[in-house]
């Protein structure tokens, strides 16, 4: 089994994951797709903080037990679909020879809201932040059920400590992510990008002893995103 690392980048409805292979040095994405959170057509799975800001309010302009509910209930359904979609990625990833070595959850400075509910109450563009953070606590009960160990790296610095840890210039490392993404096909955006990062990263930085070796180039292949 060829070990890998694989990366998340949480959005609404779901996360972007793109997993790594590293040979003599040198990444390789050998899956590039989207672990959904929602079934189509599930509005109450895809964006549980607007359907409840939407919701009437208590009668002290706080949330009504009906919008507690339905968050409870839609967050709920996120973890089902996020377990049992992850596991199945995972499956199809063994079959082609292919072991998750580590995941690395791409997560930032909205972490420190606590109740994430009466946030998303508070102002209009709170909503996509809860839906975000919502998705991220799916992807981290998805991989406790599969039993993958875990590494939560802050979105913003993440370029700047790789950088520093695999002592090539942040435009290199920048080019380098770009080129990978060359032969992974479309879509290849900002998100993605960030989820190889962090997956290349993460396996580097958890399991150096699984990716030393010199540097060489390397064909990138992919799974679209469905």
């Amino acid at each position: 089994m060829t070990p890998i690392g694989l990366g998340f980048r949480a959005m609404r409805g779901g996360a972007v994951v793109v997993a790594v292979a590293v040979a003599d040095g040198s990444p390789r994405v050998v899956l590039s797709s989207f672990l959904p959170m929602a079934a189509e057509g599930d509005r109450l799975a895809f964006e549980p903080y607007t359907v409840a800001f939407e919701m009437d309010r208590g009668p002290d302009g706080t949330a009504s037990v009906e919008a507690v509910a339905a968050v409870a209930e839609g967050r709920e359904r996120q973890q089902r679909i996020a377990a049992s979609g992850l596991a199945e990625l995972v499956a199809g990833l063994r079959t082609e020879g292919n072991e998750p070595a580590v995941a690395a959850l791409l997560v930032n400075r909205a972490e420190w809201i606590t109740d994430v509910l009466a946030h998303s109450l508070s102002a209009p563009e709170h909503p996509p932040v809860a839906e975000g953070l919502a998705v991220r606590d799916a992807v981290r009960f998805a991989l406790d059920q599969a039993g993958i160990e875990t590494a939560e790296i802050d979105e913003k610095s993440l370029s700047e400590r790789a950088s520093d840890k695999m002592g090539v210039t942040q435009a290199e490392l920048d080019s380098r992510i770009k080129a990978l993404g060359a032969d992974a096909g479309r879509p290849w955006r900002k998100e993605q990008k960030l989820a190889c990062l962090a997956a290349w990263f993460a396996l580097r930085h958890r399991h150096p002893e699984l990716v030393e070796g010199p540097s060489s180039s390397g064909r990138v292949t992919s799974r679209p995103d469905p």
